[in-house]
């Protein structure tokens, strides 16, 4: 059940993200950060947190985890270390992950050669 949970979430997150390239005249780009604000915003109210309970890797793994991951870090570390952790928390909580994201892409170029498209 948790996998399902996952997709369906997961899913529908794709699906708004689907919407909005092919009904608006927004660019890729402005979606995906449309997409990190929104996860920021969510968590913020206090809404992201149940929506990733729910569903778990579906909700966590999609950009909006990465900006609930940015606002849960920013929020412990101005607990911790007071307005300096608006800076840093951010920072703190994503460094695994986009530690991990570089290795791989990587370890990656090092088996793939990219090409133009023509």
């Amino acid at each position: 059940m948790e996998l399902i949970k996952a997709f369906v979430v997961g899913g529908a997150f794709c699906a708004v993200g689907q919407l909005l390239i092919d009904k608006t005249r927004l660019t890729p780009a402005r979606i995906l950060v449309s997409f990190v604000i929104a996860g920021v915003v969510l968590s913020a109210v206090g809404l992201y947190e149940p929506i990733r309970e729910f569903a778990g890797a579906g909700a966590s793994v999609p950009l909006t985890g990465f900006g609930h991951l940015l606002a849960e870090g920013m929020r412990e570390a101005v607990k911790e270390r007071g307005i300096i952790g608006i800076f840093t928390g951010g920072l703190t909580a994503c460094a695994g992950g986009v530690t991990a994201a570089m290795v791989f892409s990587f370890i990656a170029s090092l088996f793939a050669r990219s090409k133009q498209k023509m």
